[in-house]
């Protein structure tokens, strides 16, 4: 049978003893240094110190197939020639000038470090939402025209293949079963019609806190992008709804909401029905987030702390957005765009 999340996601990460690692690093790129693991959801991730710079080795998982690993490798080079004040990493080629090495456990890159504190341990600000904001639409303008032949591949946390997650649902606590089910149901028949109708290109698929970083002492200032692995063609509003799912104030939705999509508004204008049904694709993405993380989870429980990271912050936001179409007003207001 076919696995219901996929290979990408049915499959836990390379486990590659990192001597063996160290060893292709200093053949191919010609450095030596420690490495340190770092946690990843479905790759082999270290930071290597070298002593004269820091750099992010990753291990692609083996079920990643190659041309899905070129269009993350070219999509970073492009935003890297047409964006360079982005911070996004760069690819370091090998000795022979090689962007992937190709290995028997997964494709191994070279990248460079990017220094900074994750997102998810800063307070989260109005300021800070439209950093957040500011760079994601600065970066889907530097995407926009970017086309690759791997491109347009099914991803289960891509938020148009949300009535995929149906055969996942089983996972989720009993609480929020019959919700979720009965969402499901309301995009596929309500929200997935109009969203086939707004502008589609490669999106970065996963602007949360844990893949950006800042200056702590000046947290507005973004010093990372980080985890392309969620790179698909897909609509260009599905990349505000995921930031967004993850700044929501339970207290006061709109606080960081607005500036959020007010600044991504100012940097890549959006159109009035990407704005409107904004709400609804949030609550597809904490849906999302809910559903595959319960039942990776269930399926890997000595990663279990890891995979649930992001799912209270999910479940409060799940809880607070109970009026969209008020929220999607709101939106539209702060835009000027038309309602």
């Amino acid at each position: 049978m076919t696995d219901p999340a996929g290979s990408l996601l049915s499959l836990p990460p390379p486990q590659v003893p990192p001597q063996a690692l160290a060893t292709m690093v200093a053949t191919h790129w010609g450095l030596t240094g420690t490495l340190h693991p770092l946690t990843s959801e479905r790759d082999q991730n270290h930071r290597l110190d070298s002593g004269s710079a820091s750099y992010t080795l990753k291990l692609a998982n083996p079920a990643e197939p190659a041309a899905l690993t070129d269009f993350q490798t070219q999509a970073l080079l492009h935003s890297a020639q047409h964006a360079p004040n982005l911070p996004t990493p760069r690819i370091i080629p090998t000795r022979d000038g090689q962007t992937i090495l190709p290995t028997p456990d997964g494709a191994l890159r070279l990248l460079t470090w990017l220094p900074g504190t994750p997102l998810a341990h800063l307070p989260r600000t109005p300021a800070l939402a439209a950093s957040i904001g500011t760079a994601l639409g600065q970066l889907d303008a530097t995407l926009a025209p970017f086309h690759h032949p791997a491109a347009d591949h099914h991803l289960l946390w891509d938020v148009q293949n949300t009535p995929d997650l149906a055969p996942l649902t089983e996972a989720l606590p009993a609480d929020l079963k019959p919700r979720i089910t009965a969402f499901l149901t309301h995009f596929a028949t309500q929200t997935a019609p109009s969203l086939a109708t707004l502008p589609r290109q490669v999106i970065h698929g996963d602007f949360n806190p844990h893949n950006l970083l800042a200056d702590a002492t000046d947290p507005t200032r973004l010093t990372g992008i980080l985890d392309f692995g969620d790179m698909t063609l897909s609509y260009r509003i599905c990349d505000l709804a995921v930031a967004a799912s993850y700044l929501i104030d339970p207290t006061d939705p709109p606080s960081l909401l607005l500036p959020l999509v007010m600044a991504f508004h100012q940097a890549n204008p959006l159109t009035t029905r990407e704005i409107r049904i904004l709400p609804d694709l949030i609550t597809a993405r904490l849906v999302t987030t809910l559903t595959i993380s319960a039942w990776r989870a269930a399926r890997y429980p000595e990663n279990a702390a890891y995979i649930l990271r992001n799912a209270p912050t999910s479940r409060a936001g799940l809880d607070a957005l109970t009026d969209p179409g008020a929220l999607a007003t709101t939106l539209l207001h702060a835009c000027g765009t038309p309602t």
